[in-house]
């Protein structure tokens, strides 16, 4: 017998994640009284699964046999999952009250929205923008992700200057609210990609779809980011640089593919040298190398994944600059002055 649709289930992935539990759960079941919570265990060796027994009988388990990554973790966990809205959060964000309704309204106002963030703060300096979203997502013509309050490694302070609802071209996947039934209609995450910049694509795939992406800074979470893999790890660079060029082949039109791609190999082959005067430089430029070589063996699957989505180009959000020379040659640092 199927259960009633809820309006609103909130899904938190978590491997080996006990202390953050520890340190934020609480504060989100405090702030989300009322609405279902999730924790999906990808098969933790830490405990999760009887500390949360022991202590928060609210909170539904379901629990993986094995570590699927952050796409397939994800998607497994949300097929069982009967609601309107899925509200993906990572187990490192701090909620604050009232966080989720004003995105809620929001996307009940405009049904054209499959998915939105909030403004995303950094828990340990909570007068700046966090990494992992920012205040919207964006890229740029060659697919480099920055966000509002966030080019590259600089982070901007908050200072309301991105307080507006604005359509964006991809929402963090650290506090993601999306439909299901958009969630569905797309496949949800590429499970190819393992971990990292899935959101990207999902929210790309969406507005080849027709579909809104935005941010409510109305609502404010704080995050403390390197929660799975340190902003250090090699194989993040790894993950980060394979996944875009996935994203770039699966979504470009392909007018836009047969230029694009040659010259982001050559901007990824510069950015792998430049690892070179950085501390442990040597195993990211081998990460980049790596990446490519996964790139290229996954091309004939990523051929038919191509074929299925029908591209569209002059997304909103995708702002035709050079995102590379606006940061290194004019030394530009903030949203506003691109």
């Amino acid at each position: 017998m199927e259960t009633q649709k809820k309006l609103i289930s909130i899904v938190l992935l978590n491997w080996n994640g006990k202390k953050l539990m520890q340190k934020f759960l609480p504060t989100l079941i405090k702030n989300s009284k009322g609405v279902d919570i999730y924790v999906v265990d990808n098969n933790s060796n830490d405990d999760s699964i009887r500390y949360l027994q022991e202590n928060f009988n609210s909170v539904k388990i379901i629990h993986h046999k094995q570590n699927l990554g952050y796409a397939k973790g994800y998607n497994d966990a949300i097929k069982n999952i009967n609601t309107k809205y899925l509200v993906l959060i990572n187990s490192d964000i701090e909620t604050t009250k009232n966080w989720y309704q004003p995105i809620i309204d929001l996307m009940e106002k405009q049904i054209k929205i499959a998915a939105c963030q909030p403004k995303v703060l950094d828990y340990n300096n909570k007068n700046y923008f966090e990494y992992a979203g920012a205040s919207g997502g964006f890229i740029d013509l060659f697919g480099y992700p920055f966000c509002r309050g966030r080019i590259f490694n600089f982070l901007e302070s908050d200072k309301s200057q991105y307080d507006d609802d604005k359509e964006v071209f991809w929402a963090t996947g650290a506090c993601l609210f999306i439909k299901k039934s958009s969630f569905d209609e797309v496949n949800g995450f590429d499970e190819d990609y393992f971990a990292h910049q899935e959101e990207i694509d999902l929210c790309w795939r969406l507005k080849n779809k027709g579909y809104k992406i935005m941010v409510c800074p109305k609502s404010v979470v704080y995050h403390v980011g390197g929660g799975t893999l340190e902003k250090s790890s090699s194989f993040k660079t790894y993950l980060n640089f394979r996944n875009n060029l996935l994203t770039l082949y699966k979504n470009l039109t392909r007018t836009e593919l047969i230029w694009i791609l040659p010259v982001r190999f050559i901007l990824d082959g510069v950015a792998g040298i430049s690892f070179l005067i950085k501390k442990n430089g040597f195993s990211h430029l081998i990460a980049v190398v790596k990446a490519h070589i996964s790139f290229y063996s996954k091309l004939p699957k990523y051929f038919i994944k191509r074929k299925k989505i029908k591209q569209k180009a002059n997304l909103t959000g995708r702002l035709k600059l050079i995102i590379l020379l606006k940061f290194h040659l004019f030394r530009i640092r903030k949203f506003n002055d691109l």
